[in-house]
């Protein structure tokens, strides 16, 4: 099974990081974001990778056409410049970089990679700024069980402040440090797609997120697999410092592997 990572877009509310690189290639603990976001999949055997570039696409494609070396002993023959691996150690994935346009949205990028999917049943999608705890293999179970064309996963994510429970002479019974938001499922991403939703996608203009997947929806094509545990989405430098701060500290959640 292959998996679909988007790493197009801009990270316009991410700008103090994304000047000089695309989001999907911001640090978390050292690492990339998009490396720990594959290494989730890697976990539950999904090696085989296709990422969809954007903006400084470029990056991407020096960060992992350098990765076996950088993760490598090496000798260097300087006078016959030649470079020799010694150990190393690195994943077994195979990554397809594909170019899709600086300005595509993210249904039409999906169109682009649609030809490196002939002959699979069903792929996995999703986000190049996110990462979870989920178990893939329950998702690909779910997805199976529901026989629709899609399945996203519905998350509930942490509210933005404290909640305060009142009673009627205004003291405050219980306080909660950012609780689950307000009780509401969004999307998570970390699809599970048939290559069928290609009758839904038109063009490099078409936003994943509206008319296609609302389109579905209404058709009955969608079920929305319920992650209760830990999903957290980097669009801000708190973002980033919060998920950089629960790696160094030994308790990322979404280390799965």
């Amino acid at each position: 099974m292959k998996a679909v990572i988007l790493a197009g877009g801009l990270g316009s509310r991410l700008s103090e990081e994304t000047t000089m690189r695309p989001k999907p290639m911001v640090e978390v603990g050292g690492r990339p974001i998009l490396w720990h976001i594959l290494k989730i999949y890697s976990a539950f055997g999904i090696n085989d990778f296709i990422v969809c570039l954007g903006y400084k696409g470029y990056c991407i494609k020096e960060y992992f056409a350098n990765y076996a070396l950088h993760a490598a002993d090496i000798t260097i023959d300087i006078k016959k410049n030649e470079i020799r691996q010694h150990r190393t150690d690195c994943e077994d994935w195979k990554i397809t970089l594909v170019d899709t346009g600086a300005e595509t949205q993210t249904g039409g990028r999906l169109r682009r990679v649609l030809p490196y999917l002939e002959g699979e049943e069903t792929f996995c999608f999703t986000y190049g700024d996110g990462v979870a705890n989920i178990n893939i293999d329950e998702l690909l179970a779910f997805h199976r069980r529901q026989q629709r064309l899609v399945t996203l996963t519905a998350v509930q994510p942490n509210g933005k402040y404290g909640s305060l429970l009142l009673d009627a002479d205004d003291s405050v019974q219980e306080f909660t440090e950012k609780p689950r938001g307000d009780g509401h499922w969004i999307n998570g991403g970390f699809f599970v797609l048939s290559p069928k939703v290609k009758e839904y996608l038109e063009g490099d203009g078409t936003i994943w997120e509206r008319g296609p997947l609302e389109s579905l929806s209404r058709d009955g094509q969608v079920s929305a697999y319920r992650h209760r545990g830990f999903w957290q989405s980097m669009d801000t430098i708190h973002d980033r410092n919060l998920l950089d701060s629960l790696w160094r500290q030994g308790s990322a959640p979404w280390k799965v592997w």
